[in-house]
């Protein structure tokens, strides 16, 4: 049964992360960080978005399932709660691909090709043939996505705002061919679930049928991996959010810095040194300012840099491994909010859905 669920007095957000194992410091520097804060001030529902995994590793699936509990558990241990926001996993609620389905019927294939991480993503993983139904029409299972939910914001960095641009695009469309279509005659309605499905009908109608949402930008620090380039899993440069603290020093040790500094007694510029750019980000204001002065007047060797940034990461980590150990440890109320969340979803799904179905001519 559709509950006839009240409005929330917060406006919506919705994002979503690829399952694509144990999560890293830029994953929750990019994204995680500003959720938690997010979930404070919005309606939040974030997704974890397993269909999508399928798009570039369709052939080998066989992690799926153990990726997917992965990022669960960094969602949790990084400080999403349950209480405050929807969790869930995109295939557990049938509608994301029932609307992809319906949008795939008007959407130009003009639109997908000139995605911009369409040819890059080709480019970037050409060991895999990416030359698919799948692949191509990601982004519109990402408005799919999006306008089920019909949030007033995505949270995304600025590379991102072209995928949000294609979703308004879809929205605009469907809007304009199937709006003036979609609501049934309340003094047609014969049952109370025949009431209910004209009254959100018409009330998405007022609203138009798929509202299109608005980018929300969220602060994306420069994060890079211990080769001075992106964190990124592809580059195998990560610090994993569950890092113990032995591996995240080794790993920081190795990182590469200012190469003018050759020698212990080179002066270095700390605004080129990918070392300083992770001060930027985890350490105190005291500490950065140490660090820079010591680089520069070679007062302080790259060792000893990187010891005091291997302090600030180790910290900030501390209580989000905690956290996970103690999720880790119980399953079933991991199972529980997932369950939760799919059934929340769903239940917000159906009521987007019944006006869409109408309005296409379906029911």
């Amino acid at each position: 049964m559709i509950e006839n669920t009240p409005i929330s007095p917060r406006r919506r957000v919705l994002s979503g992360m690829r399952p694509t194992g144990k999560l890293h410091l830029g994953n929750y520097m990019g994204a995680l960080y500003n959720w938690v804060k997010l979930q404070h001030e919005y309606e939040c529902y974030f997704f974890i978005a397993d269909w999508h995994a399928l798009t570039t590793d369709y052939a080998d699936p066989s992690l799926v399932q153990q990726n997917i509990r992965e990022v669960a558990l960094d969602f949790l241990a990084a400080g999403l709660d349950p209480a405050l926001c929807t969790i869930f996993v995109q295939s557990h609620v049938h509608q994301h691909a029932e609307l992809n389905l319906l949008f795939g019927m008007f959407t130009p294939l003009g639109w997908l090709e000139r995605v911009p991480t369409y040819k890059d993503q080709q480019e970037q993983l050409r060991e895999k043939d990416l030359n698919t139904y799948g692949f191509l029409g990601y982004p519109l299972l990402q408005s799919a996505d999006i306008l089920l939910y019909r949030p007033q914001f995505v949270p995304v960095g600025q590379d991102q705002v072209a995928h949000v641009e294609l979703t308004r695009e879809v929205a605009r469309r469907f809007n304009q061919l199937y709006a003036s279509r979609s609501t049934p005659a309340l003094e047609h309605a014969h049952s109370d679930k025949e009431r209910l499905a004209a009254e959100i009908s018409q009330n998405a109608v007022a609203e138009e049928l798929l509202p299109e949402p608005k980018v929300l930008l969220t602060p994306s620090p420069k994060l890079p991996g211990t080769d001075g380039r992106k964190m990124s899993k592809s580059y195998g440069n990560t610090i994993l959010l569950s890092d113990p603290e032995p591996d995240i020093r080794a790993k920081l040790k190795t990182m590469v810095t200012d190469p003018a500094r050759v020698r212990r007694t080179d002066p270095g510029n700390p605004e080129i040194c990918p070392v300083f750019d992770l001060h930027k980000v985890f350490s105190s204001e005291e500490v950065q300012q140490k660090a820079a002065e010591g680089c520069r007047t070679a007062g302080i060797g790259c060792i000893q840099c990187k010891s005091w940034v291997a302090d600030a990461i180790v910290g900030a980590l501390t209580p989000i491994q905690e956290r996970r150990r103690y999720f880790e440890a119980h399953p079933e109320e991991v199972d529980a909010i997932l369950n939760d969340g799919a059934a929340r979803a769903s239940n917000s799904a159906a009521q987007t859905m019944l006006p869409v179905l109408k309005a296409v001519g379906l029911r």
